[in-house]
Parts: structure tokens; sequence; C-alpha cells
């Protein structure tokens, strides 16, 4: 069970294997780890003391970045990563990004993006789809219809706080004209557009 791993060049912290969504080209279908992590499925979500005990055991300075992103959505645990984003500032100063769904202030209940601020230099927004019922369709959110929405004004929330946000897609997942819906979305709502 790995906390934290190594990927391409960044240190990741896995926070939680839950997740609203059930996406289907989720890298966890296919297998239990990336990077040099033994496997990301988790026994037991660890404390916030426990990630800052491993995360003691890191050369963190070594890395371009520390990114919050494992098998789950980070953001389901947003006052741990917080803590733990600042005590990665506090010590190291590394810039922090945060992979997510974008779904936060569904799971929350709350606008969650003014709590980035200060806190989280970059934001990753998995858009994956053109609109409401295909995302739903790729997706399976919990959510249901409504998710596509949220994720949409995440993004156009998100970037008011934290200073570089990107919404991605999986191009092997969607059609040519769905990521070209996306990308000219990304441009409309003024962040970076990324295809994974």
């Amino acid at each position: 069970m790995s906390i934290v791993y190594d990927y391409f060049g960044g240190l990741y912290i896995n926070l939680t294997n839950r997740c609203p969504n059930a996406c289907e080209f989720c890298i966890r279908n296919y297998t239990d780890s990336l990077g040099d992590a033994d496997s990301l499925i988790l026994a037991k979500e660890p404390s916030a003391e426990e990630v800052k005990e491993e995360l003691r055991r890191w050369d963190v300075n070594r890395y371009e970045e520390v990114v919050f992103c494992g098998y789950g959505e980070p953001t389901e645990r947003l006052g741990e990563l917080l803590e733990l984003a600042r005590f990665i500032k506090a010590g190291r100063g590394r810039p922090i990004r945060i992979n997510t769904n974008g779904l936060a202030d569904l799971i929350w209940g709350e606008e969650t993006c003014p709590r980035l601020e200060g806190v989280i230099d970059a934001v990753s927004v998995s858009m994956n789809e053109a609109d409401a019922e295909r995302y739903n369709k790729l997706c399976h959110p919990v959510f249901g219809l409504k998710s596509y929405d949220a994720v949409i004004k995440y993004i156009r929330d998100v970037k008011n706080y934290v200073p570089y946000v990107a919404c991605s897609v999986v191009a092997s997942a969607i059609s040519r004209e769905s990521l070209e819906i996306c990308r000219a979305k990304a441009e409309e709502l003024g962040v970076s557009f990324k295809i994974r």
C-alpha cells in the first residue's frame, strides 16, 4: 500500500480510494499501481500525521512538484489535503497541484475553491466530455446529470483562487468531436487544455 510515490518527476500523494465517479477509462480498472508505488489500493485512509511521517522519508526538494493524486478523488479529504499542503509549503516550498474531477462542491455541498487560495499552486480538472449526457455516460457520477455543470463551474471558479488551472480529457476515451468541443470550452473558460 503506497501513500507517497514517485511518478514522472513528481511526488504524488494517495489520500483516498473514494471517488464519486466510476469513469470507464480510469487506470485503477487496469492496474493496482503507477510509478514506483507497490499498490495504490489503500487498506485504510492514512491520517494527516501518517502522511507527514511518510513525507519526512522523502527528499521532497528533488521533485518538481507535489501532486495530490492517487486512486481516488483527493478533494474527498479536502481538510487533510490542505493541512498537508501547508505542511509541505512550510518545510519545503515545492509547488503543489491537485488532480481532481472537479466535483468538490457537490461532495461538500458548498463552494470549496476559496479554501485553496494561497495554498495550492495548480489544479488540473478532468473535464472528460463535451456535455452532461456524454459525461454521465462515460464517468457514471453518483451526482447524475448535474455533475457536468458542476465541473464547468468549478473550473470557472477555481481560476480565481489558484495561479494555474488546466482541464483535461483522455483522448482515447472520447470522440474527436468531443475533444474539440472540450478544447474550445477550455479556451472560453480561460484555462489551459491538456490531452492525456
